[in-house]
């Protein structure tokens, strides 16, 4: 949750039917993006929505704040990770 009380829900889609994800099911925001994108090297959230590879569902003011500060990229990272 932010600190105007958006939540975010990531999803990091592994396969079609597979999908790791960290958030509330209501969130406001829903971030999905492709694990292989994830994986790249020199992966950038930002520059990843920009090409239309990450894509987001919700209010666009909240996800930009959320790019720019580079919790997106952390959330996706983190769960891009294996663990």
């Amino acid at each position: 949750m932010t600190d105007d009380g958006t939540t975010f829900q990531y999803r990091v889609a592994v396969t079609k039917k597979d999908e790791r994800v960290e958030g509330p099911d209501d969130a406001d925001v829903v971030v999905t993006v492709p694990l292989s994108a994830v994986t790249t090297d020199g992966f950038d959230a930002t520059v990843a929505f920009m090409q239309g590879v990450l894509k987001s569902a919700g209010p666009t003011g909240p996800l930009l704040a959320a790019l720019r500060d580079g919790r997106v990229g952390d959330a996706v990272s983190r769960l891009a990770s294996p663990t």
